[in-house]
């Protein structure tokens, strides 16, 4: 059996919605950023790469270098606090609809690619909902991941598309995006 460990990524500066700190706006009921730990109850651990926050308890938390480097230096220093999980769910923070059937399709695809991520209703891979092989992940971290682009070093894996479940792919951005959701 597969060993899996989760990342969220709770950074970034919310500039659409005016510097708020995103990850913890409500969304039915409860902080965006819980509803993304929510969705790992089958994985230990639950790293959050982001400033820390009060009420989410049952995670470790670590932050990128430099602060506001991007997803990749990021996602690096989550992959950095796991010790040797097979496999590792990669999340955004500002998920409203992610669930744990979520991430059990996504295990559940995986197969023998390297990566299997929700394909959004436009046919959009979402590289931050998806669940990889921790090793082959490792691989294609930039030696300075700081600034370099998400999209081309997971893109340089096998990546198997899973559709989306009802609007599960969707992210709060706007204000628009929020009361979409509330």
């Amino acid at each position: 059996m597969s060993t899996l460990a989760g990342i969220v990524l709770a950074g970034g500066a919310a500039r659409r919605l005016s510097g708020v700190d995103k990850p913890m706006l409500p969304v039915g009921g409860k902080p965006l950023l819980r509803h993304a730990v929510d969705a790992l109850a089958g994985a230990d651990p639950v790293v959050v790469v982001g400033p820390e926050r009060g009420g989410i308890p049952g995670v470790r938390w670590t932050r990128e270098e430099p602060p506001g480097g991007g997803p990749l230096a990021a996602l690096a220093a989550g992959l950095a606090v796991l010790e040797r999980p097979d496999l590792v769910a990669v999340l955004a923070g500002d998920l409203a609809a992610v669930t744990p059937s979520t991430v059990d399709r996504l295990v559940a695809a995986l197969g023998t690619h390297d990566g299997a991520v929700v394909v959004d209703a436009g046919g959009r891979r979402q590289w931050l909902l998806g669940v990889w092989r921790t090793a082959r992940l490792r691989a294609v971290l930039p030696a300075e991941p700081a600034g370099a682009p998400l999209r081309s070093a997971l893109g340089a894996l096998d990546v198997t598309g899973v559709p989306e479940h009802a609007g599960e792919a969707a992210d709060i951005d706007t204000p628009e995006d929020r009361l979409r959701h509330s």
